[in-house]
């Protein structure tokens, strides 16, 4: 049976990211990408280019940020949306540039991965391949199949005799022909694809009749790419971090500007102020579209908010006007629920009926894993949706009614706003209650299951997995800005992989002795994933995890476990209204590897004691972690032995003089003084350096009780003076004249 480091399973955006980085920080260790499909890109793989695909994003948004996407290589101009086929040119291209090409194997179904007992874990994929079934044997296993792979699609009655096309949408290239062959089609759905299809076949010449279902949830937000009174571009205006701030988000607070997100979501004025935020996108767009100058497109205005959507907003992307396509006599838009169909025509429940002969029924997804997971019972532990049990085991996350309890009520509690869920349609039914749609004994998106409970929406929270770290999911974090976000969640679980995650929280929690730090990455874990069960009920809700506006401080959160600065604009103003775009995280690999490198430096210099001479308290000492060097490159200075480590444990005398000089100085300033991470200051205690610094300096320590800035800062004072105390004690702590920020770290002014 063939042994490999890691197996990635699927090619598509976040698979090819995730294997990538994997391949470029473990360059000595063996690599497989596995996917079902005859070609790599996932949904943008050339099988499934239906005629006019193009992204959502314009261009300069769909690129990984370490490799942009070439105007002339590509043929793209600025200001475009990018064309399927020249997205799965730009994927090809990506595997070329870093080395990945020769590792992928296409036709390659995992249908089981099975895990292994022991200490170190590791996984047996049964896969199904062009010359058969084979098993091979993953230490680590990365699961990017996505969760839009496996389409659902019921019978619906009579179809035998319909005598039509009948297809999913995610299947509309291979029945591309119906474009040209048929005179009228109906096309079932109100997703993005549904409008899509709608304007391909009616810009051939072809009568649709579109139906939008009267009991669902209603046709999909869409907008042109620029929004707002302002018109800025939607991407940019997701990631823009002031606007950040109306979002409600139990992660939000990672960004450092608690205090302002308090004041938004904590105190009614600030309500007050957010709902205004809100109702201003819901009406810019809503005049912009023109919803109301025409009846059929007044049929086309979503019943939802703006605020509880999440990505099945769409954006318009077409080349000519698509309202007047819409308003032209090759369109039809009904607000009716399906009931049957008959030779050449499609019936309602309210007795009317219309001539088709295809039919285009973009029914939505099936929700688990395309992996059967083994041993039975092991999904709770992965933390991966499942159906419900009678008597589930402790180690299923989902199934913790107390802590789910506790957990909401926190979540509301923290946003008010939450509380008052969106009433879309009191006359909701799901489809599959309709006696014209027969899905018995098939899983469909609405089969009741347990959400995903994965800790930072990539890895189990667990007992088991925390303390092997052999699995990991990519991609079921859907947002606007699904390159950077490939791109950062591949590096944080190549991190997560190898115990290189700056973050203590994943190593505390794998000791078997501190139930509390696992308690803690639990109650995250489940803070995360049910939050959107209240702020996104249709796209995310017990669905994988969808949202817009919370990106920017997802890429924060995971940029500080890191240990890379998040705050990446170059000053403060900047900072907040500036957009991020895939360029500025392009540097995240290298400083993560410089945050290794000085952490190496420092874990291997002894700590004199802190505090006026008084002994660390005992524990576990941190693991020793240093960076992987590739086969061939020469240790650099900072290796052990080396002058520049002789002259660091020299200058570590001067640790514990530093810390009282860092207090003296800043009371002497008048300033408020900020615990700086652990890193940092390796010889404060916790909570008893905490009192210490109170009790010897007067100072105004701010911290938590370990010691730690959770706001993401290293900032020290609150007046004129206080960056340059942190600078030179840092210099003094260090002997690293070029020290860097602390990872998210920023001055407070």
């Amino acid at each position: 049976m063939e042994q490999l480091d890691c197996v990635v399973v699927g090619a598509g955006l976040y698979g090819l990211g995730a294997a990538k980085q994997y391949h470029c920080t473990n360059p000595g260790s063996s690599l497989a990408i596995l996917d079902a499909q005859s070609d790599l890109g996932g949904n943008w793989a050339s099988q499934r280019l239906y005629p006019g695909l193009k992204s959502n994003n314009l261009y300069g948004t769909y690129q990984y940020p370490d490799f942009p996407m070439d105007t002339e290589k590509f043929d793209i101009k600025p200001g475009e949306h990018v064309p399927g086929n020249i997205i799965n040119a730009y994927f090809h291209a990506y595997c070329v540039e870093f080395g990945i090409n020769n590792l992928i194997r296409l036709n390659s179904k995992v249908l089981a991965a099975e895990h292994q007992d022991g200490l170190e874990g590791g996984w047996v994929l049964t896969v199904l391949g062009p010359d058969g079934e084979y098993k091979l044997s993953a230490r680590r296993l990365i699961v990017a199949a996505g969760h839009l792979s496996e389409a659902f699609l019921p019978h619906f009655a009579g179809q035998e005799t319909f005598g039509g096309k009948i297809f999913h949408g995610k299947d509309f290239l291979q029945h591309a022909d119906t474009i040209r062959d048929v005179k009228s089609v109906t096309v079932f759905g109100a997703s993005k694809s549904s409008w899509d299809a709608v304007y391909q076949y009616a810009t051939s010449g072809v009568k649709v009749n579109w139906v939008i279902r009267a009991s669902g949830h209603g046709p999909a937000w869409n907008s042109p790419p620029y929004v707002t009174p302002l018109k800025r571009w939607i991407e940019e205006l997701a990631n823009t971090r002031f606007l950040t701030w109306f979002s409600a988000c139990p992660w939000g607070n990672r960004d450092g500007y608690s205090a302002i997100r308090t004041f938004l979501h904590g105190t009614a004025i600030g309500r007050i102020i957010t709902k205004a935020f809100w109702n201003t996108m819901d009406n810019d767009v809503i005049q912009q579209n023109g919803y109301d100058s025409h009846p059929k497109t007044a049929k086309l205005k979503p019943w939802i908010p703006a605020m509880n959507v999440g990505t099945s907003w769409g954006i318009f992307n077409y080349p000519t006007d698509h309202w007047e396509v819409i308003k032209g006599d090759n369109v039809d838009v009904h607000i009716r629920d399906f009931d049957h169909l008959s030779p050449g025509k499609v019936h309602f429940t309210d007795g009317t009926e219309v001539e088709a002969d295809a039919l285009f029924a973009h029914m939505g997804w099936k929700r688990l894993p395309t992996i059967k997971f083994l041993p039975a019972g092991i999904e709770g532990e992965l933390g991966i949706p499942h159906f419900p049990s009678k008597h589930p085991s402790a180690d299923n996350l989902a199934s913790q009614k107390s802590l789910r309890a506790q957990v909401e009520e926190e979540l509301l509690q923290t946003f008010p706003i939450l509380r008052n869920k969106p009433v879309w349609n009191d006359k909701y039914r799901p489809l599959t209650e309709h006696d014209g749609i027969d899905a018995k004994g098939e899983l469909t998106p609405y089969t009741p299951l347990e959400p995903w409970m994965l800790y930072r929406f990539m890895v189990p929270a667990s007992k088991r997995f925390v303390r092997t770290k052999d699995i990991a999911f990519a991609g079921l974090a859907d947002n606007f800005s699904n390159a950077i976000n490939a791109h950062i969640q591949g590096l944080w679980i190549s991190a997560y992989f190898s115990g290189r995650l700056a973050s203590p929280a994943v190593a505390a929690a794998a000791d078997a002795a501190d139930e509390n730090a696992l308690s803690a990455l639990q109650h995250d874990a489940m803070l995360h994933n049910l939050f959107g069960k209240w702020r996104y009920p249709i796209d995310w809700g017990h669905k994988a995890p969808s949202f817009i506006f919370d990106a920017v401080p997802y890429f924060d959160m995971l940029l500080q476990d890191l240990g890379v600065k998040n705050h990446r604009k170059s000053g403060f103003w900047s900072e907040l209204w500036s957009p991020y775009r895939p360029g500025d995280y392009k540097t995240v690999n290298e400083e993560w590897e410089r945050s290794l490198q000085r952490a190496a430096r420092r874990r291997r210099v002894p700590v004199p004691g802190a505090g006026g001479g008084r002994r660390r308290r005992q524990g576990p000492q941190p693991q020793e972690v240093s960076p992987s060097v590739p086969a061939g490159r020469r240790a650099g200075p900072d290796a052990p032995g080396s002058p520049r480590m002789s002259e660091g444990r020299a200058r570590s005398d001067l640790h514990g003089a530093a810390v009282r000089l860092l207090h003296a100085v800043a009371h002497a300033r008048g300033v408020d003084v900020f615990l700086p991470r652990p890193a940092r200051l390796a010889g404060l205690d916790g909570r008893r350096d905490l009192e210490d610094c109170r009790r010897s300096h007067g100072a105004v320590v701010q911290g938590d009780d370990d010691g730690y800035d959770h706001d993401g800062g290293a900032g020290i004072g609150t007046e004129k003076g206080g960056a340059e105390v942190r600078r030179d004690c840092e210099r003094r702590l260090a002997g690293d004249e070029d020290l860097e920020a602390g990872a998210g770290g920023r001055e407070r002014q």
